[in-house]
Formats: structure tokens, C-alpha cells, sequence
């Protein structure tokens, strides 16, 4: 396709999951990725090392325009840089930070955010996470127009995914990274010849999904064991659900619910088999199958538990 007919964006990202959408964009003869901006490097890691984000390498690998920004509504160099470039759109994708009217207004057509949920359900910055911890059996992508406020701008397309009930964050994050790709090219070429005509949020329906908070990571064992096992798969890794034995820290990593009930105490370990340990809960048990115990790598919950007895 000719240059002169390909659609320019400017590609705002940080996180992996961005990554798919980047390279589609990237590799497609209909669009020109005329710069990308990412997050600042961040320190990771033991040594707490600056390392770059999956998108700043991309950009390098590739030869393509960089901007780093510490707060992009603050610099006006690089809003200058960016407004010069004269893109058709800019694309959105976890970049981390909020956009300025003058940010928003570069692009010739639109702002468009690629957002994983089904808004208005679970505007804000941990719609995967919340949604698995609240036990849905569905979420999506969409895809936006982007506006000064919360994920709140009109909608251009939605795409439902289901979430099987032990699929985990991870899971769920690379289903919606793969699926956002095609969404968003559907997006851009639909505004630009004038076939998608966005529509207002809905005010029904609206709810937020907070950043999650330390404490809301140790599991409650008055809780029930389907909310706890929710709870884990919800936040498995990013960054993990744990508890407390022997004022150690014993992260868990996979579960299952048992209906079953037995006499003990909630959070007591009333079984062990080579199944895994069996936890007393709210209602229910909750199996532990595999877990991260504090300065120690990942083992089977049988394991740890047999060398608790030595």
C-alpha cells in the first residue's frame, strides 16, 4: 500500500500486553507506527536494575521514533515532537499515564484507548485482576474514543471473552493481548472511513477496579474457599496471593475449591494427601496445590507441607 494511504498512529505503551498490538501495527502494510511512547526505564529485579519496557525494546529493535516521557502533560518538548510528526491517530494501550486536552487534540482523527474490560464495568487500572477476584464468568475488550476523565469516553467497538473458572490473570491478559490486535485495526480503519459512529457510556452499570492493595493480597480464610480460590487466580503473580505461617510468608499459586466441609477452624490445614493441603474455610476447603514459600522457590503443597514435619 502506498504511504500516502496507509493510516499513521502513535503508539502509546508499556506492559507486554501491549506488545502484540504494537508488532501487528508495526507489520501491517495499511498503517505507518510513525513513534512510539513508553514509560520511563524502572529499576527491576534483585539489583534493582533500570530495565526498559517490552515497548521501548520493540521501538529500538525496529528503529522507530522514541519518547520517554516522566509526565507527557508536563513536557512540552516532546508534545511539540509528537504534534509535528501530524499522525492520524494516536493508540493507547496500559501506557500509565493520563493525557492533557493538548496531548489529545495532536492526532488528526482521534485518541483511541484499547481497554480490558466491558466498560463502564471496571474503568480504571486493574479491570483483569478485579474482574477474575469477583468471580465473573465473562469480560472483553473495547476499544474508545479517549476523554480527560476515568475510561470514560465513547465506546467504538466491544469484543466479550469468557474466563473459565481457573483460568488466572496471566491467562486472561495474554487471551486479551491477542485478541486486541484485530479490535483495534477494526477501530481505526472504521473511524477513518466513517462506518463506526461511537456511542456514549452508559451511566448503568459503572464501577471501578482500584489498584489493588497489599493487604487485600493476604487471603482471609473467613472467606469462602470459591472467593479465595478467586482471589488467587485473580492476582497470580501480579503479584500473588499469600498468608502467614510461622511469620513466614507462603505465597499460593494454584488452588481448587472442595465442596466438602470437616471440623476445624477456618485456616486450619485439616487434611494432607499427596493431593495437596486441605484448608478449612468460611465454606467450603480449599486445596492447596502448589505454593512459594518465603525465600524459597515454587513446590508442590505436599512438599512443603512434609517438611514442615522434620
Amino acid at each position: 500500500m502506498d504511504n500516502n494511504n496507509k493510516i499513521s498512529i502513535i503508539y502509546f505503551g508499556t506492559p507486554d500486553i501491549g506488545l502484540p498490538s504494537l508488532e501487528h501495527f508495526y507489520n501491517s502494510d495499511k498503517f505507518e507506527v510513525l513513534a512510539v511512547v513508553t514509560q520511563p526505564d524502572k529499576p527491576s529485579g534483585r539489583g534493582q536494575k533500570l530495565t526498559p519496557s517490552p515497548i521501548k525494546k520493540f521501538a529500538i529493535e525496529h528503529n522507530i521514533k522514541l519518547f520517554q516521557p516522566k509526565t507527557i502533560r508536563k513536557e512540552p518538548d516532546v508534545i511539540k515532537s509528537l504534534a509535528e510528526l501530524k499522525p492520524d491517530f494516536f493508540v493507547t494501550f496500559a501506557f500509565g499515564q493520563i493525557l492533557s486536552q493538548e496531548v489529545l487534540d495532536i492526532p488528526k482523527y482521534e485518541t483511541i484507548n484499547l481497554h480490558v474490560s466491558l466498560l463502564p464495568k471496571y474503568r480504571g487500572a486493574n479491570p483483569i485482576q478485579r474482574a477474575i477476584i469477583n468471580g465473573d464468568d465473562i469480560t472483553g475488550i473495547c476499544t474508545m474514543i479517549t476523554e480527560l476523565g476515568l475510561d470514560c469516553g465513547d465506546i467504538c467497538m466491544k469484543e466479550p471473552i469468557c474466563i473459565t473458572p481457573d483460568m488466572n490473570c496471566i491467562e486472561l491478559f495474554d487471551i486479551c493481548a491477542s485478541h486486541s490486535p484485530e479490535l483495534l485495526e477494526k477501530t481505526l480503519t472504521g473511524l477513518k472511513n466513517g462506518t463506526i459512529k461511537p456511542e456514549k457510556q452508559s451511566e448503568d452499570g459503572v464501577c471501578f477496579a482500584d489498584k489493588l492493595k497489599k493487604e487485600e493480597c493476604e487471603i482471609d480464610w473467613n472467606k469462602s474457599a470459591r472467593e479465595i480460590h478467586n482471589l488467587v487466580r485473580g492476582i497470580y503473580k501480579c503479584p500473588g496471593a499469600f498468608f502467614k505461617y510461622n511469620d513466614k510468608i507462603i505465597k499460593v499459586m494454584e488452588t481448587k475449591p472442595i465442596d466438602e466441609e470437616l471440623n476445624g477452624s477456618n485456616g486450619e490445614f485439616v487434611r494432607v494427601s499427596k493431593l495437596g493441603i486441605d484448608v478449612k474455610t468460611a465454606s467450603g476447603l480449599l486445596r492447596l496445590i502448589k505454593v512459594k514459600p518465603e525465600g524459597k522457590g515454587e513446590m508442590f503443597a505436599r512438599d512443603w507441607a512434609n517438611g514442615l514435619k522434620r
